[in-house]
């Protein structure tokens, strides 16, 4: 369930940035945070900019891989956790397939842009907040 939803605010946002932002940025607070359009055909911060067919391959295994631990998940944190990893990497995995000319050779959607760091989307955030938390279930369990 949390995958499903964050796949879809995920979604909802880009196609949002798509329109709303087609004409220049939206600046929220001046030199740190903006809402500004760019197509991703790398990693994160554009490592590996040609390599969205290799990186769409791994993706599609991990999610195979986190689906299967999903299944295995015993406890609560775990299982939110591993669903907000999911959903970030549905989500950015489904730009990889329909937004380009070829089987994932999409560009990935950011928007969310602070200029001294990097430019990122929904699920970036999902798969960052998911990975800190299974660290914080797993520095728990000690």
């Amino acid at each position: 369930m949390v995958a499903l939803l964050v796949v879809g605010f995920d979604q909802a946002t880009k196609a949002w940035a798509v329109e709303a932002l087609a004409d220049g940025p939206i600046v929220i607070i001046d030199g740190w945070l903006n809402l500004k359009l760019v197509f991703n055909t790398g990693a994160s911060f554009s490592l590996f900019a040609k390599g969205g067919a290799v990186i769409g391959l791994l993706v599609i295994a991990v999610v195979i891989m986190i689906f299967f631990a999903l299944r295995e998940a015993g406890h609560r944190l775990d299982a939110v956790a591993l669903g907000l990893v999911l959903g970030g990497a549905v989500g950015n995995l489904l730009d990889r397939v329909f937004r380009g000319d070829s089987f994932l050779d999409g560009a990935v959607v950011d928007f969310i842009n602070v200029p001294f760091f990097a430019t990122f989307n929904v699920a970036d955030i999902a798969i960052n907040v998911g990975v800190a938390l299974l660290l914080l279930a797993a520095f728990l369990r000690r």
